[in-house]
């Protein structure tokens, strides 16, 4: 156990050679980048973080946490889990609503993934490949998305929001 203050309560446990979990969280199940995903679950990531899906309303929002784990935090992983928002506003605004990519800091992740859109296994694999290092999957999910909703990336300024319907 170590008491690492991350701004956050203790006690921390570690977990399998990930960094450490806060105590609530040592029973958290350790997702599998091959294993299912359930909306309505958390889990530990391969990479240390921690997955939240859960539905909401049309979309499902899908939550990933990387606190204490810098690995994590790069410039190139944040550019490719922009590059997964974007995957999902695609099919947002295909469907007549859209969506921006949330971040705070680059430590918490969310995403609005639209029912019927992209299957939710596929994207949260496509997440843990960004966090093992394989930018393939986002690109995948991208060009697809192109292909069907038309050119998604942002030129501008970042913008960030929630939401519409």
């Amino acid at each position: 156990m170590t008491s690492e203050d991350r701004g956050v309560a203790g006690p921390y446990t570690e977990y399998d050679n990930l960094p450490a979990l806060h105590a609530r969280e040592k029973d958290l199940p350790l997702l599998h980048p091959y294993g299912t995903v359930e909306v309505g679950g958390r889990y530990v990531t391969p990479g240390g973080g921690r997955l939240t899906v859960r539905k909401d309303g049309k979309h499902l929002q899908i939550t990933l946490d990387h606190l204490g784990c810098p690995a994590q935090l790069t410039a190139e992983k944040t550019a490719l889990f922009e590059r997964l928002g974007l995957a999902a506003e695609g099919h947002c605004l295909h469907a007549g609503c859209r969506h921006h990519v949330a971040a705070a800091g680059a430590v918490l992740r969310s995403f609005a993934l639209r029912t019927g859109s992209i299957e939710l296994t596929t994207f949260v694999r496509a997440a843990l490949a960004i966090e093992l290092g394989d930018e393939r999957p986002v690109d995948r999910l991208l060009k697809d998305t192109e292909a069907l909703a038309g050119p998604v990336r942002r030129t501008g300024p970042k913008e960030h929001g929630s939401p519409a319907d």
